[in-house]
């Protein structure tokens, strides 16, 4: 009974979680309703003729997932896969997709006022996917509309992925 109450109260004080995950030396988040689940990053089936950040696919529970190296996606250094490396599984809708990540650090519970829009920089640098930034403690957080970057026209190759 508590712990209804609890996520009444916290839906009611306008705070949203965040789960907040590594790539490179940066710090990013993403909404915690989007995650399906958290595993220990596998081999992936690669397919032919898709980007370098779509590694392949796996099977999981019957689904065939697409998985995108998201340091590849974000172009933020080489990707290296070792013991700590991570697949955030999301459930985007009608979607299952993997993303491979460096780590995953904690679930923050973040209010709309928090999060500060993110800076124009032009054309050199497409932000439209960046919901904003969060300060916290010494650190910055970029907070990333992840079902707007995954069902983006861009991510078009997902679907033809999933559908092989």
């Amino acid at each position: 009974m508590s712990e209804v109450m609890e996520e009444q109260d916290f839906i009611a004080s306008g705070q949203q979680e965040f789960l907040t995950f590594t790539l490179g030396e940066e710090e990013y988040a993403i909404d915690i309703l989007k995650v399906q689940e958290i595993r220990g990053y596998d081999g992936v089936t690669r397919i032919a003729n898709t980007p370098d950040y779509i590694k392949g696919v796996i099977n999981m529970r019957g689904v065939i997932v697409p998985v995108v190296d998201m340091r590849l996606k974000f172009h933020v250094g080489e990707a290296t896969y070792n013991q700590f490396t991570v697949m955030i599984i999301l459930n985007l809708g009608a979607r299952v997709v993997g993303m491979v990540v460096d780590g995953v650090s904690d679930v923050v519970a973040l209010n709309a006022e928090q999060i500060r829009p993110a800076p124009e920089f032009g054309a050199a640098l497409d932000t439209q996917y960046i919901k904003g930034l969060v300060s916290m403690e010494e650190r910055m957080v970029i907070v990333v509309d992840i079902e707007r970057l995954m069902t983006s026209q861009e991510m078009g190759l997902v679907d033809a992925v999933a559908s092989a």
